[in-house]
Formats: C-alpha cells, sequence, structure tokens
C-alpha cells in the first residue's frame, strides 16, 4: 500500500540549463541621408499670334468651312442632339428603330431562358424512362448491369 501522508510527488525530466553566447559585436551601420532632384518640366513654347501659314495651307476656320461643305446630310431615319456645354452633335436613331432593337432582345432573350427551362423539364422526366428502356434492353441480351461492365452469358 502506497504511503499518502507526504506531499505528491510527480515525475518530472530534468533538464539541464541552456548556455545562450553572447551575440556577435558588429559595426553600426551608417545609412546616408536620401537625396531627391527636385522636379522640372521643360517649357511649352507657344506660337507668336502673328504666325502666318505658309503658301498653299489653308487657315483653321477655312478647313472647317470646307469640310462641312463636303459632308453629305445625314439619312432621314436619324437624327441629331447636340449635347450642351461641349457642342457636339451625337446621331440617334428614330424611336421606332430603337424600339424594335429592344423587343427584339427582350423577345430573343425569354426564349431562350423559356427553352433552357423547358429542356432542363423534359431531361428529368425522360432520363428515369430512358434508364428503364436501357436496363431492360441489357436484361434480354444477357448483360449484367449492377457494375456497369458487360459480361458474356453463362453457357
Amino acid at each position: 500500500m502506497p504511503d499518502f501522508t507526504g506531499p505528491p510527488v510527480f515525475p518530472s525530466i530534468n533538464i539541464p540549463d541552456q548556455l545562450i553566447p553572447e551575440p556577435p559585436n558588429l559595426p553600426r551601420a551608417i545609412l546616408e541621408l536620401p537625396r531627391a532632384e527636385a522636379p522640372s518640366y521643360m517649357p511649352m513654347l507657344a506660337p507668336p499670334e502673328d504666325l502666318k501659314p505658309p503658301v498653299g495651307v489653308a487657315k483653321e476656320g477655312e478647313e472647317e468651312v470646307k469640310k462641312e461643305k463636303n459632308e453629305p446630310p445625314p439619312p432621314p431615319e436619324i437624327q441629331t442632339i447636340t449635347i450642351p456645354w461641349i457642342d457636339h452633335e451625337l446621331p440617334v436613331p428614330k424611336e421606332e428603330i430603337v424600339v424594335a432593337a429592344g423587343m427584339t432582345a427582350v423577345v430573343s432573350v425569354v426564349a431562350t431562358l423559356t427553352a433552357t427551362s423547358l429542356f432542363n423539364q423534359v431531361v428529368k422526366i425522360l432520363k428515369p424512362v430512358v434508364m428503364q428502356v436501357v436496363k431492360r434492353i441489357q436484361k434480354k441480351l444477357g448483360k449484367d448491369t449492377t457494375d456497369g461492365e458487360s459480361q458474356e452469358p453463362p453457357e
């Protein structure tokens, strides 16, 4: 019978003290202050106001007038609206064309989603029927359907 009169003694392992070596004495790093060059730019040279184009070259205002004269008028199906503040003309088709394009897009999306849903329902209904037919045909031919591999009928 063990003696329980004294304090409990637990088993233990004596681990020797660890000797940690002194770190090596390294010289202190000397870092220089960072340097940067101030940003600079090359000034743009603007031509003088009294600059004249060479002979045979049209002035800026004359080019625009010639371009406008050469452009054919837009077809009657296309209307233009002027965007304020930037004075840009934007071509816009007639309302009938926009409505036809929008309805075509809506009908094609609805038809695609409907066909997909119907196809999934048909597959869901016909899959068990097709599997039963395949099993019956395999039984009549004498093939084993349990492991998926075909075997010769026993003779």
